[in-house]
């Protein structure tokens, strides 16, 4: 029900998804009469594929987490979040308020033991012709460096088990990628991550996000949600700027003709629909994000992310990594008690 557009991006999205996709079931929650109108006015009704799960309230985008959480417990956010407590479904994908969502899918899925709070991670096309990873982007303004060493080993877990890759390198956002350079926070980040056991690249700068540099970018809430709008506005601006140029005159014209297959390209290459569906990792179930003003594609690529979270066993990789570093924590913590 959430987003810009409500079920009338959500519900079409969901049909064109399992038409492509026989083996996934979905469960559309929400206001029944609004989603099966939706259904109606495209020839499609409930089944055993498709059903609908009634919810009273509606989260609406402006509206505080706190009033969300405390006051509607009837509604379709919630509904869908217990869904995956109870095991009915694998998994949630939600466009509404990110506020609100963080909120809810904290406090009932709760968090995997050893992580402190949940995080959003985000992928982007770099250079290479991959993706780079980044985490956290909104969930989380202010963090430990003990929270940004936990998003490390989330982000590096996520692409070892979507991207097959078993040692994803894991790069820190910094101001520049000397050791000395940085708050005390992320001083302090960079020694946990070294200890980690994971590959640990070192710092890096925001150009080293768009180069590929490392698989995994960490850093926290506040500057990954700056550096994602900037690079959106960044990409928005030179897509006006040779839209302006190529209509200037009859030569410019001809030669956007000319380069209309490569135009095509680089709009596909770039086209921000395409890396739909931000994951809130850290919980005890998979939860997606899907940007509020997502078309019926974006939303496909944020339901096909939930897919395969679920099929490459995310949260049960980050738990035993979690399990793994206990141990290694609890006697670097003794050590230091005893100097």
């Amino acid at each position: 029900m959430g987003g810009d557009h409500g079920p009338h991006v959500t519900v079409p999205a969901v049909l064109e998804f399992q038409a492509a996709n026989p083996d996934i079931d979905v469960v559309l929650v929400g206001l029944r009469d609004a989603i099966e109108a939706e259904l109606a006015a495209r020839r499609a009704a409930p089944g055993p594929r498709l059903r609908v799960r009634h919810a009273s309230e509606v989260v609406e985008m402006d509206e505080p987490a706190a009033s969300a959480l405390r006051g509607k417990k009837d509604s379709s956010m919630r509904i869908a979040v217990n869904l995956v407590k109870t095991g009915e479904a694998h998994a949630c994908v939600s466009a509404g308020n990110t506020g609100a969502l963080v909120a809810i899918s904290r406090f009932v899925l709760k968090m995997l033991p050893g992580i402190d709070r949940p995080a959003l991670a985000t992928v982007v096309p770099n250079m290479r012709g991959t993706y780079t990873y980044m985490l956290d982007f909104g969930a989380n303004v202010d963090c430990t460096a003990e929270q940004l060493m936990q998003f490390g080993i989330m982000g590096a877990m996520l692409v070892a088990a979507v991207e097959h890759k078993e040692q994803p390198s894991v790069g820190l956002l910094n101001i520049g990628v000397e050791d000395i350079k940085g708050n005390e926070t992320v001083k302090q980040a960079a020694d946990l991550l070294r200890a980690s056991g994971l590959n640990f690249y070192g710092n890096v700068e925001g150009d080293d996000i768009y180069k590929g540099t490392t698989d995994v970018v960490v850093c926290d809430g506040f500057v990954g949600n700056a550096v994602l709008k900037a690079s959106e506005g960044v990409a928005q601006m030179i897509s006006a700027a040779l839209r302006e140029e190529f209509k200037r005159t009859v030569l410019t014209r001809l030669a956007a003709l000319l380069a209309l297959p490569a135009i095509k390209a680089f709009r596909g290459r770039m086209d921000h629909r395409r890396y739909n569906g931000a994951s809130l990792l850290g919980l005890r179930g998979i939860v997606i994000k899907s940007h509020g003003s997502a078309d019926v594609f974006a939303y496909e690529q944020a339901l096909g992310r939930a897919v395969d979270e679920v099929r490459n066993s995310v949260v049960q990789r980050i738990t035993r990594k979690m399990s793994e570093l206990q141990p290694a924590q609890h006697a670097a913590g003794l050590a230091a008690q005893a100097q």
